[in-house]
């Protein structure tokens, strides 16, 4: 059995791990979006790739953030939001680009559950610091 203080940094380390991925790939992606994408997408197509970089940097960021303050504050509405935080970004950035890739419109559907996964993290997170905030 792992120490839970184990369990706890591998977890950190992911999560940390899985932002600057994220991050990573964001960057790239619009790169790709300012120098090649033009090429073959129409206007709208490229709007929503942006769109979707867009979400994907800041959340990367916000992801870093919240897994930072998990270092330092324990609780289970952190991991909630990081949890959120990622499957946000998966659903709502992925669904554009696979959108914008295949032309596939039932992706649409899959977007606005990104944004409310999204909406659901921040609000956890917010959650997660008033809950601590009240342990002081």
């Amino acid at each position: 059995m792992i120490p839970n203080n184990l369990q706890q940094n591998a977890r950190h380390r992911l999560f940390l791990v899985i932002a600057a991925l994220l991050g990573a790939t964001g960057v790239a992606l619009g790169a790709y979006a300012s120098h090649g994408l033009a090429r073959w997408a129409n206007v709208q197509q490229v709007e929503y790739f942006q769109l979707a970089v867009t979400y994907q940097l800041l959340h990367a960021i916000t992801l870093l953030a919240v897994s930072i303050s998990a270092i330092f504050i324990h609780n289970r509405l952190l991991l909630i939001s990081q949890i959120a935080f990622v499957l946000g970004i998966v659903f709502f950035s992925g669904s554009l680009y696979l959108y914008v890739f295949t032309g596939t419109k039932m992706l649409g559907m899959i977007t606005p559950l990104g944004g409310l996964l999204l909406i659901f993290a921040w609000l956890i997170f917010a959650a997660s610091i008033i809950r601590n905030s009240s342990k002081c």
